[in-house]
């Protein structure tokens, strides 16, 4: 059974992550009307939102924007930092978006950003802790469920980002149409673009919490 589901979510996020691909190649090839790029939609964001301590920079790879709250930076990959399109513009405000959370001090990006140090130690350990525990499971169990824990972990951080995503997309969204960067023809399409990187985050949530179950029914077959 696990195996099959573990086959479903694999081709899954295969699907979500090939349709995440084509929309932003597609809507990359779409100008905004405003000829902005990226760096000046962000710049633009931040400063309707009010915040003038955060920096909007460039980052090497594709789709690797990231909005960092220790440092105070927006990171937009060259592809969006540079273009003046729907979906640099649709990711830069996303990133925008997590800034403005930041700002506001919204609930669930503050618990995330609580996790992540410990979140950051079980990712480090916990396979070594599981496949110990699943050798020794006869003659050590506690160590199996120990594993299980830090699993837990990081399949909790996967469901907590899944909400800080999603709201960060949409204060993406309402802003573009409100200050007028996408008009009535391709706003649709940074909302479409927006939703395909959203689906990654469930799948991602659904696998991790998958896994932990089949953690957890190794855990309990033992006594079987």
């Amino acid at each position: 059974m696990y195996l099959i589901i573990f086959l479903g979510v694999t081709i899954l996020s295969w699907v979500v992550q090939a349709n995440l691909q084509s929309k932003f190649k597609k809507y990359s090839q779409v100008p905004l009307n405003g000829g902005m790029t990226g760096r000046e939609v962000a710049e633009k964001m931040l400063r309707d939102n009010g915040i003038y301590n955060v920096t909007v920079t460039c980052t090497p790879g594709h789709l690797t924007d990231h909005y960092n709250p220790t440092n105070g930076t927006v990171n937009l990959s060259e592809s969006v930092y540079h273009s003046n399109s729907v979906a640099a513009a649709a990711v830069a405000a996303h990133e925008c978006g997590h800034a403005v959370q930041h700002a506001v001090a919204y609930g669930p990006l503050q618990l995330r950003s609580a996790l992540v140090p410990v979140v950051s130690f079980a990712s480090n350990t916990v396979q070594w802790v599981l496949l110990a525990g699943i050798l020794l499971v006869e003659v050590f169990p506690a160590l199996l469920l120990i594993g299980i824990g830090l699993f837990a972990l990081t399949t909790l951080f996967s469901f907590v980002t899944l909400p800080v995503e999603i709201d960060a997309s949409r204060r993406a969204t309402q802003w573009l149409s409100s200050a007028g960067i996408t008009s009535p023809y391709n706003h649709q399409m940074a909302v479409s673009a927006l939703s395909s990187a959203a689906y990654t985050y469930v799948v991602a949530a659904i696998g991790s919490l998958a896994t932990l179950l089949y953690y957890v029914m190794i855990f309990l077959g033992r006594r079987d």
